[in-house]
This record gives C-alpha cells, structure tokens and sequence, in this order.
C-alpha cells in the first residue's frame, strides 16, 4: 500500500522534510540563544551600572573609548565651560513618578586641559526648547576652572531614543549627541562620548545613564524571542503537511487497492 512512497515525487518530499526540519529547529534554537544572550547581557549590565554608582569617579582618560563595561561608569574631568557654545537637545523624555514628561537636555562643552571638548548633558528641564518662557530657566554654567563628575555614555546615533536626525533645527539646538553632530558646531576636536552630570544646578533635574547599546531588553531582543516561536511553528508545520499528504495518498493507495475510483 505504501509503495507510493518509492516514487521520485515522494522522494523529493522526503528529502525536503528531512532536511526542513532539523533546519528550522537549528534556527530557532539559535534564536533563542540570541534571546538568551542579551537577557544575560542586560543582567551583567544592570550589574555594572549598580557597582558604577557606588563606585569613585575615574579619569575620563582611563574610561575611552566607551563601550558595554565602561558605559554608565562614573567619569570625572577637568576644564572650563564654553559660554559661547550652549545647545539645547529637544524632544527628550524624563520618567518620574507622575509619568513620563517631555523636555530637553541642557548640553555644554569642557574645554578639557587635554585640548579637546568633553560634551556634559548639565540637566533637563521639562517644555519646549524653543520657547522662551522655559529656555529662560536655564541657570549659567559655572565659571572658571571646575572638575565635573557623570555617568559616561557613548555617542548617540540613529537608533537611539528620542534622536532628531532629520536636521532643521533652529540654532543652538542639537538632535544628536555626538562627536560627529558636533564637528561643524564648534571650531575644536570632541570627544567621542559624553556624560550625564550626578548633582545638578537647580531647576535642573539630573539626567540617568541609558544602557549600552545592545545590552538591553529592547525591541531586537523581543524580536528574537517571536523568531524562535516561528521557526519552531515552520518545524511544526513540515511535520504536520507531510502527515496529511502521506494520510491522503494512502487513502487514495486503499482505494485503488479496493476498486473504488474517484469520480470522473
């Protein structure tokens, strides 16, 4: 009865079976492995950012370049601000215990002893970045010589939350917090990273560390976890069409074998 299954044509859908199968279980599996590697890598750094805030402040020269262990860790250097370069970040988000408030980010740069310019985010201050009435809160930065300590953070990008990319901002607003943003901003060299100030001068409210990139339980993380599911559905599905073509010809086998023709 079941001498269909030597056929070429049964041949090509076992073959394909065979080989699907362990394919798509090798995929989800991997999946989850992806899945599994960025809850581990949330944990470490969740870790990290706890031992970061009880730990001293470090050179900023020992914590460059900024990556997954050095991002969060509590930087200090020393310099004096650039009065004539003050930008305003809109469109940034502040989580309280109210919910969540839309503001801006107050961002001068350190002309470090190094040379270069350190960009410090002072604070946040919640409306709109291009209204007088609360750009007018802003309080000066200090002058003369100060050392400033912060969470460190690495460059923003595309991806990051809350970045304006699109440019059209009116002067003395930046979309991005980078060294590149900043390079045709001011007439000297930036460091590839910045920092978030832990005291801040009042109205200001102290801007908290984000995670590293690719360390948190963001949308990529959830994404690999649905990847899994559906490969171990396609596994499943392979499985359960190659049952019903079999139960199918051997039901048509059966009824040959009996003299019962299909009709027409």
């Amino acid at each position: 009865m079941y001498r269909f299954l030597l056929t070429p044509r049964w041949w090509g859908i076992n073959v394909f079976a065979v080989l699907a199968i362990p394919f798509c279980i090798f995929m989800g599996s991997w999946q989850l492995s992806r899945f599994e590697d960025r809850v581990d890598s949330h944990q470490q750094q969740e870790d990290r950012s706890a031992r970061a805030k009880a730990a001293a402040a470090r050179p900023l020269a020992g914590l460059l370049p900024v990556d997954q262990v050095t991002s969060g860790r509590q930087a200090s250097a020393r310099g004096h601000y650039d009065p004539g370069h003050q930008l305003l970040v809109p469109g940034r988000t502040l989580k309280g215990a109210h919910g969540d408030r839309q503001g801006f980010y107050v961002l001068n740069l350190l002309r470090t002893d190094g040379g270069k310019a350190l960009p410090v985010v002072r604070g946040w201050l919640p409306g709109d970045a291009g209204a007088k009435a609360d750009t007018a809160k802003v309080p000066a930065p200090p002058k003369g010589e100060v050392t400033v300590t912060g969470a460190l953070q690495a460059s923003e990008n595309q991806g990051t939350d809350g970045v304006q990319a699109g440019g059209g901002l009116p002067r003395g607003q930046l979309g991005m917090i980078s060294a590149a943003s900043l390079v045709n901003i001011v007439p000297y060299e930036v460091y590839d990273g910045w920092i978030t100030l832990t005291e801040v001068q009042a109205p200001l409210r102290a801007v908290p560390p984000a995670a590293a990139e690719g360390s948190g339980l963001d949308l990529k993380a959830f994404q690999n976890l649905g990847y899994t599911g559906e490969w171990f559905v396609f596994a499943g599905f392979v499985v359960f069409m190659w049952f019903r073509l079999f139960r199918r010809e051997a039901e048509a086998a059966r009824d040959a074998a009996l003299g019962i023709l299909p009709e027409g």
